[in-house]
């Protein structure tokens, strides 16, 4: 089994019984999704799409940085620790002052976190917008901001970041004047 392969299926583990939010797919279909946005974009780096697999588990699941460590080395580990929010609710402070926190540490992260985070932003950003666009507003403003302060990219992510926050951003334009 490859190190993608297993990542997925540990992922898929680690994530059993969690849905995403609107869709109520499994969990699982949103790394993979962040992995072939990667892919599409000519990411072939194992690490990386590795890590875009494993970017919510430390997060989201009973799963330690430690476990990511020993199961997938060190580069996958510094990866999904970059990628794993460090001032989410209940870290004190409110969500404007985390949101500045975060998109200020993201933005000091390495260029394959980065861009791994683009692929995140953008697989997120449509399902947010769609069905639920009084948090889209807040959503598209607070991930704007953070796309503002991350600027390192090789693949065109960041492009096609912007790009998705820009149609988003219209999106709610037009349905505010209907």
């Amino acid at each position: 089994m490859s190190k993608i392969d297993e990542s997925i299926a540990f992922a898929a583990t680690a994530h059993a019984g969690q849905v995403r939010k609107y869709s109520n797919l499994p969990y699982i279909v949103h790394p993979i999704e962040v992995m072939t946005i990667l892919h599409d974009h000519g990411v072939r780096d194992e690490a990386m799409l590795c890590a875009a697999v494993l970017h919510d588990v430390v997060e989201d699941c009973p799963v330690t940085l430690d476990a990511i460590r020993r199961r997938f080395g060190e580069d996958v580990a510094d990866l999904v620790d970059g990628l794993t929010d460090q001032y989410p609710a209940g870290t004190g402070g409110n969500r404007a002052e985390r949101k500045r926190k975060e998109r200020e540490r993201i933005a000091g992260t390495s260029m394959h976190c980065q861009a791994v985070k683009y692929a995140d932003l953008i697989s997120n950003t449509s399902s947010i917008v769609m069905h639920d666009p009084d948090f889209a507003r807040v959503y598209l403003k607070e991930k704007r901001a953070m796309l503002d302060l991350m600027m390192q990219d090789d693949w065109g992510l960041w492009r096609t970041c912007e790009g998705t926050l820009t149609l988003g951003e219209s999106e709610l334009l037009q349905e505010a004047l209907r």
